[in-house]
């Protein structure tokens, strides 16, 4: 297996609305994508399914190394490599990369974030920085499209946050910031043990407006001269904002399940937001 191929596979496997809109795009910049994305996959995995957070940390640190190994062109990990032979057109920097893995690192020292602050750090580094990544790998003209990259990865990461509120608290994790949940009279204990309310539900609707938000921030900051290179980033928005819109109509049950979007909708979704351009 390639290192091309193995990032394909992690892509494919992963079950990501991502996946979907790296299907149109021309191969140099769909392999140099795939090859982020399963870096992405790789370091998140660390977090995810390592239970001890030293052997997590450990492993976290070795990603560091192969970052830098990546950039003086001794990778050794099938993504490293993938990522090694990116064309030299499209630039992923090691800075950002680290920047990534920053945040993967929050998952490993904290499990509670104070207010919206410190959580916005942590959407940014794990989602921003990618977004930021992939509008380079897409390509773009207008220094503005930066802050729709990373206006669209808040947004993306802010509905990861809503959609797995439930998956979440079963790791022992609330993102959810201990003033909101304040404001709104959620115990912590209503979440962790899948307790729906009223006060639930009005908490949920206020993550809601504000994922809502940087979803329109996002695209009123998309110049017209990059809407067509950006077009993977719209794909990938018109999917995640469709589930988030799924979330409300169920009134956001997301405790007790996990609300998905079936591929055939995603890759519908996909297509016609490719043509549309």
């Amino acid at each position: 297996m390639t290192p091309d191929q193995y990032c394909q596979e992690k892509c494919a496997t992963s079950g990501s609305s991502f996946y979907y809109s790296f299907l149109f795009l021309p191969p140099a910049r769909r392999q140099a994508i795939m090859a982020l994305y399963a870096f992405c996959r790789e370091v998140d995995d660390v977090v995810d399914e390592c239970n001890d957070p030293a052997l997590a940390s450990t492993k976290l640190a070795w990603w560091r190394m192969e970052v830098e190994r990546i950039a003086s062109k001794q990778a050794t990990h099938p993504v490293g490599l993938a990522l090694q032979a990116v064309s030299p057109e499209i630039e992923i920097s090691a800075a950002r990369l680290n920047e990534i893995i920053d945040g993967m690192e929050m998952d490993l020292q904290q499990t509670r974030y104070l207010d919206f602050t410190g959580l916005s750090l942590y959407c940014y580094r794990v989602a921003s920085v990618v977004g930021l990544l992939a509008a380079g790998i897409f390509g773009y003209r207008d220094a503005q499209t930066e802050k729709y990259a990373h206006d669209l990865g808040m947004a993306f990461q802010l509905t990861n946050i809503i959609r797995d509120v439930g998956e979440d608290a079963r790791r022992g994790r609330i993102y959810l910031p201990i003033d909101e949940l304040k404001q709104f009279n959620v115990p912590a204990a209503d979440i962790l043990n899948a307790r729906y309310s009223d006060n639930f539900t009005a908490l949920m609707q206020f993550q809601y407006q504000r994922a809502e938000r940087y979803y329109q921030d996002a695209l009123a900051h998309l110049p017209a001269c990059d809407r067509k290179s950006q077009r993977p980033g719209l794909i990938m928005a018109a999917i995640y904002r469709t589930l988030l819109e799924e979330i409300r109509a169920e009134n956001f049950q997301v405790l007790h399940q996990r609300i998905s979007l079936p591929p055939t909708r995603k890759l519908w979704l996909a297509a016609k937001t490719w043509i549309k351009g």
